[in-house]
């Protein structure tokens, strides 16, 4: 008998979800929208509708399915209980219970920052490796750390929030954590238009950054084009997520680090200035780490989702 398992995406506007084989291949993959009003209470009947309606109109059995993982944008904990997913409506939730009694089938929930890193482990930029860090360079730095083949969890669900460390003492600005200075400030898509704004304002070099809007994508599109003052904001940007990545390091000792989110998009010309700064920081035990892109993209998520349950 054939078997299967389904990957779930959580995100705030759609759900994405994928039927796999249990070798990683996916054989369907679709979305639906997430339903967020009263308080979230139609996401998990939706996803289940929508997983069993997949299952009839394929023929599939439910001895046939492994099990279900979803990953979900807020902390959960090794049980599959959620805490607090704010954008969903969500408070505290036992996800593996509710989905698990609605589908009839085996569920594990994650961190969909963690279970993307899976999915990069399994089938994407960090194949091949047991022990590597996703960084997610988006509108926020998301973080996602395999250990050993396994998604280190913490107590609460929140390991792996690599955005959240302190880097600068003097940051006027909050973070939307509601600290200062974290590294979120300075290396996701929102902290580097932060970093250009800043310079511009400092210096009165031309430069192309002063005749468009200034977004991360503006910045490395104008190193690659020799711009001298973008070029001092990807310094900048690489000292503070070089550095930032040292002390990850420091922890957890991986082979690799697997860059991705939009940010990634600039390419191996970013890894080089996250890299060199990161070299001049780590402790010699983690210096062969090494530096690469994710390539799942937006599929990450139900790759690792769909990991999560053949992990045993």
């Amino acid at each position: 008998m054939n078997q299967y398992c389904f990957g779930v995406d959580l995100g705030g506007t759609t759900v994405k979800i994928g039927l796999f084989d249990p070798e990683g291949t996916v054989l369907e993959k679709w979305e639906i929208p997430t339903r967020k009003d009263d308080n979230g209470n139609n996401i998990l009947p939706d996803i289940a509708a929508a997983i069993l309606g997949k299952m009839e109109e394929m023929n599939i059995s439910k001895e046939a399915v492994i099990g279900v993982g979803i990953g979900v944008p807020g902390p959960v904990d090794d049980e599959g209980v959620v805490y607090k997913a704010v954008n969903l409506g969500w408070g505290i939730m036992n996800i593996n219970d509710v989905l698990g009694g609605l589908l009839q089938l085996p569920v594990k929930a994650g961190n969909d920052a963690n279970v993307a890193a899976l999915g990069e482990m399994w089938c994407g930029g960090g194949k091949g490796y047991h022990n590597m860090v996703l960084v997610t360079l988006g509108t926020g730095v998301g973080g996602g750390i395999i250990v050993n083949d396994r998604i280190l969890t913490g107590s609460t669900g929140a390991g792996g929030e690599i955005g959240h460390i302190h880097m600068e003492d003097n940051e006027p600005e909050a973070c939307g954590c509601g600290n200062h200075g974290c590294l979120e400030q300075y290396a996701s898509a929102t902290g580097i238009v932060r970093l250009a704004t800043r310079k511009l304002a400092a210096t009165s070099e031309d430069s192309v950054l002063r005749k468009e809007d200034v977004t991360a994508k503006a910045v490395f599109d104008a190193v690659k084009a020799g711009d001298s003052v973008a070029c001092e904001i990807a310094e900048e940007f690489g000292l503070y997520l070089g550095k930032g990545l040292a002390a990850v390091a420091g922890v957890v000792n991986p082979e690799a680090f697997v860059i991705g989110g939009g940010v990634s998009k600039a390419g191996d010309i970013l890894l080089d200035y996250v890299q060199k700064n990161y070299m001049k920081y780590v402790f010699h035990g983690s210096k062969d780490a090494a530096f690469k892109l994710a390539t799942l993209g937006n599929d990450a998520g139900i790759y690792g989702a769909a990991k999560l349950v053949l992990n045993k």
